[in-house]
């Protein structure tokens, strides 16, 4: 088997876990749901093995900082993943947060919360900010600076988003980010 596909996630909260595994239904991808955890619980190289172990691709695997504004144990594990030469990163979701502090993260696109995608960034609540730099701002995201990664693509809380991005509704939101991701390789 070549590189595994990988779709990065820059939040790792229940509610992240439970629209991922949505997310990852619907694609027909998997979710490391053991990679849930606020900070990430598990290190790099355990993420990957758990990758390798995958049915089949595209891999969802989530990274939270858990408000650290330095590079805390999700950054770790993400650059681990990101960099590791068995992992192909197909993407990133950059996951805003009320955090404004350091220099955040430049992105490509944003979907909003009403599924728009936009050449903006998005506020936590995934409402457009088109006063302020195409950046998403956050507290697992800065490490995105020091990878090379082929596509950032900016989001508010998922699984939230002012109720619009709930299981319940299919994750309209979060699926329609990953799916920008994954019509890159078709």
């Amino acid at each position: 088997m070549g590189k595994r596909k990988v779709i990065l996630v820059t939040d790792g909260d229940q509610i992240a876990k439970e629209t991922l595994e949505e997310v990852a239904r619907q694609i027909g991808g998997r979710c490391i749901s053991l990679s849930s955890g606020n900070p990430t619980p598990l290190s790099g190289d355990t993420l990957v093995a758990l990758i390798k172990q995958a049915v089949h691709d595209p891999v969802i695997v989530m990274f939270d900082d858990c408000g650290n504004d330095k590079e805390g144990h999700g950054e770790k594990a993400l650059r681990y993943v990101a960099t590791h030469p068995e992992i192909q990163v197909l993407g990133v979701l950059a996951v805003a947060s009320d955090c404004m502090k350091g220099l955040g993260t430049p992105i490509h696109m944003s979907v909003d919360s009403n599924g728009n995608v936009v050449s903006y960034c998005v506020n936590k609540r995934g409402e457009v900010e088109r006063e302020r730099p195409r950046r998403i701002y956050g507290d697992t995201v800065e490490v995105l600076n020091r990878i090379q990664v082929p596509v950032v693509i900016g989001i508010g809380d998922i699984g939230k988003m002012k109720r619009k991005d709930l299981t319940r509704y299919g994750a309209p939101i979060t699926t329609k980010a990953v799916q920008l991701i994954l019509n890159m390789y078709r």
